[in-house]
């Protein structure tokens, strides 16, 4: 699959680039692409949720009433789940939510995202480029150039571009990642993907590993 290759202004370049068929046009594979998104939305989960031990109630230790003789049944000390104030019995504990995924599968899943938006002709490819300073106006211009604002983008750079991301840190429905962090859930989240010419490159170095 050729795509042309656009400057930042929006115009073409005159030059094209043949899209990987190995990554940009498989037989896409639904399930792979379920778990991998699942993954990534389970490692952010903080699964913070905490109740107090009764080891780590503070309170005195002190045996509330002698064992036999009281008339009623045995206490220990204040910090017993079965008075007001006491610990909990069986709460919950701070939970990691992730789970291990192979890398072929995690592949094959970013393969099939990549593959879709292939077909969907929602790939811009664009010439490397990079802002003087973070400039959010300059980045609107360029979306606007590229017709991709108004619409959810993920912009992929080869690099750290610190300037750009700044630049678009601040726009709703607008992400700058580099090509090593493009993920199975960000290609799909994204209406339309804006890939610098260098990207592509690392892209296929990574998935074709």
């Amino acid at each position: 699959m050729e795509v042309s290759v656009l400057n930042i202004k929006g115009q073409e370049t005159g030059r094209k680039v043949t899209l990987n068929d190995a990554i940009y046009g498989i037989e896409p594979n639904d399930h792979v692409i379920y778990l991998d998104v699942k993954q990534y939305l389970a490692n952010q989960r903080q699964g913070n949720a905490k109740s107090k031990e009764r080891s780590e109630i503070s309170g005195s230790t002190r045996k509330l009433g002698r064992q036999k003789g009281g008339g009623g049944a045995r206490h220990g000390d204040i910090n017993s789940p079965l008075l007001r104030g006491g610990a909990r019995v069986f709460g919950p504990t701070p939970r990691d939510y992730s789970f291990k995924l192979n890398k072929k599968v995690k592949q094959l899943a970013r393969k099939s995202a990549l593959t879709y938006k292939a077909q969907e002709n929602a790939i811009v490819v664009v010439e490397d480029f990079t802002l003087d300073a973070p400039k959010t106006k300059e980045f609107v211009n360029i979306a606007k150039n590229l017709k991709v604002d108004g619409k959810k983008s993920l912009f992929v750079l080869a690099g750290d571009n610190t300037n750009v991301y700044l630049s678009a840190r601040n726009l709703q429905g607008t992400e700058v990642v580099e090509a090593q962090s493009v993920n199975t859930y960000k290609v799909l989240n994204a209406d339309v993907l804006v890939i610098s010419e260098k990207s592509l490159e690392v892209i296929d170095g990574i998935l074709n590993k």
